[in-house]
């Protein structure tokens, strides 16, 4: 069960700065600054080795006392499911607090999440690609055990496209000079 996890962080909480991992240069780099006069709520990231509805990494916030950084891997227990819609589609976002930080031990669902935290992360994603001209619908707030279902699915979507890239690489990648597999393509 993965109620415990690690976040890969991209974006630390107050940043205007949207950071992305870029699996081709398998570091995070500089997407844009956002448009909008907001700052991210929480640190921002995703859970390594899934794959999203969306066909990216699967989101995760961290609810931090004080921001992290770019690149900083943080061990994380899952609290809850925060559920958005954009142009992409479905965009599942798991809340999870730092598995070592007592400011945050006695959060263990998303009823222990303060009332402002959970409008202010609501009220964020529903607005911050607003000057992009993308539309945004939050479909709200999912429990615990709704989240940990939406990890496995993105686990196993992670662990199903890699046996079908090393599936290709015996075949017909192998046999090309500069053929890569379907992931990389994508990247």
């Amino acid at each position: 069960m993965a109620e415990n996890v690690h976040c890969l962080i991209e974006i630390p909480k107050g940043s205007r700065n949207k950071y992305e991992w870029d699996e081709e240069l398998q570091a995070i780099k500089l997407d844009r600054f956002l448009f909008a006069s907001v700052v991210y709520p929480t640190d921002y990231g995703f859970i390594p080795e899934t794959i999203g509805e969306d066909g990216d990494p699967l989101d995760a916030m961290v609810c931090v006392t004080e921001p992290t950084f770019p690149g900083c891997v943080i061990p994380v227990k899952v609290i809850a499911l925060f559920r958005m819609r954009d142009d992409k589609g479905v965009d599942d976002k798991v809340v999870c607090i730092p598995q070592h930080d007592p400011n945050w031990g006695h959060v263990d669902k998303l009823e222990d999440l303060g009332e402002p935290l959970r409008d202010e992360i609501s009220h964020f994603f529903s607005i911050y690609k607003q000057p992009e001209g993308i539309a945004v619908k939050v479909d709200g707030w999912f429990p615990r055990e709704q989240a940990i279902e939406i990890i496995e699915e993105a686990k196993a979507r992670y662990r199903d496209g890699r046996q079908s890239a090393n599936e290709e690489g015996e075949g017909s990648a192998a046999e090309e000079p500069g053929a890569t597999s379907a992931r990389e393509d994508e990247a």
